[in-house]
């Protein structure tokens, strides 16, 4: 089906299953890569060797992901299933109808729901380790420019339920079929429903790393089909570990959309963390954060700051700095159990993490386990200092 692109006033979109291995270094050779047939820009003339450069990387990541999808998936199960054979299912036969019914045909894109009383929490679940398509959004470096919104990454947008086909309807034709439930809309239609049950009902939205992206995302999304009432009822977004998520302009558009609602959103960065500081704030990319930073060093110490250190990540600067930090992280999991507690006792796996993290320190740091430890130990702290 063709993919119908009036919702946005200009894209650049990228199709790695188009792409062939030639046509791939002939973008780093010519600047004239809108005539390639893996390209689809509403953007004329040549591209600069930098941005070349990016889409090289970023189509080639893709086809490699897209070439070993199913045997990632298989080795997820496996190990999953030694994970959790004692803890989660108790015994082998109910082990292998979870393996089964987990990693066959499942959508890329999940999200919880909890409700206590008057307060909804949606929870957009991250990136899984073994999940190929859902590091494909990640790296997918596509973008689309909405009228009056800004450019926004195509990845994150069509994990939460941009249909290539369609784009952004406000509803969408109940006679419409799809492989599995559009995440933006499923969860929207559920929050019609719980909140007009209860007149005083709030919910919040929050996520990590790729599940924040598509947090921060949701309510934009609301706010460009005009769900007023749904905004208001939006008490605040807690994001973890996120990556940026669109351009200079997005970032002005949500400005004035959580102003006007009177929503708070907090962005949360652990240390050097890899993520939060991609895809990097320059030229080549436009991508830039915006709102509120609480940003939290190895010690759990917070503060909030416009940007985090180093944004950009790639500083020969910072690398030395990062190595040291990454050495006391790594003897840190060793001691925090004796002094915070057994609650903060870290596993072999993490500890693997932490060891690959001497290579490469902003890996590890992007694990769920410091952004629990930041919110527990030195949240509390942060805001209580702000009021």
């Amino acid at each position: 089906m063709a993919s119908d692109k009036s919702f946005s006033s200009s894209h650049m979109l990228l199709s790695p299953e188009k792409a062939g291995v030639l046509d791939l270094f002939r973008i780093l050779i010519h600047s004239d890569v809108h005539k390639r047939e893996f390209v689809d820009s509403s953007e004329e003339g040549d591209e600069s060797f930098e941005r070349r450069q990016i889409m090289f990387v970023s189509t080639l990541a893709q086809k490699l992901l897209l070439l070993v999808a199913k045997p990632m998936a298989w080795s997820g199960s496996a190990i999953e299933f030694w994970l959790n054979l004692v803890s989660s299912n108790r015994s082998f036969g109910r082990l292998l109808v979870n393996c089964f019914r987990d990693y066959q045909g499942k959508a890329s894109t999940q999200a919880f729901m909890l409700r206590d009383r008057d307060t909804i929490v949606v929870a957009f679940r991250g990136t899984e380790f073994f999940d190929a398509d859902a590091w494909c959004s990640d790296i997918d470096l596509s973008w689309y420019e909405l009228p009056g919104v800004g450019k926004i990454h195509g990845g994150f947008m069509k994990a939460l339920g941009l249909q290539k086909s369609l784009g952004w309807p406000k509803e969408l034709d109940p006679h419409l079929k799809t492989p599995a439930p559009l995440a933006y809309y499923a969860i929207r239609e559920k929050l019609r429903a719980l909140l007009g049950e209860n007149d005083k009902a709030k919910y919040v939205v929050t996520g990590h790393s790729l599940g924040g992206a598509l947090a921060i995302l949701f309510p934009a999304i609301l706010a460009m089909h005009g769900e007023k009432w749904l905004m208001e009822r939006l008490e605040g977004v807690y994001t973890f570990g996120q990556p940026r998520v669109g351009d200079e302009k997005f970032g002005e558009f949500m400005g004035k959309v959580l102003k006007e609602h009177q929503i708070e959103y907090f962005r949360f960065v652990y240390g050097n963390d890899i993520v939060p500081r991609l895809p990097c704030d320059d030229s080549a990319f436009m991508f830039k954060h915006f709102g509120k930073c609480c940003y939290f060093d190895s010690k759990y110490q917070g503060q909030i700051v416009r940007e985090e250190p180093n944004e950009n990540y790639f500083s020969p600067r910072q690398a030395i700095p990062m190595m040291m930090n990454a050495w006391y992280e790594l003897l840190r999991s060793f001691m925090i159990a004796h002094e915070k507690g057994p609650d903060y006792r870290e596993g072999s796996l993490l500890r693997i993490l932490r060891v690959i993290g001497l290579l490469i320190p902003g890996i590890p740091a992007h694990a769920p386990q410091d952004y629990v430890n930041s919110t527990r130990l030195g949240a509390s702290q942060l805001f209580l200092h702000q009021q």
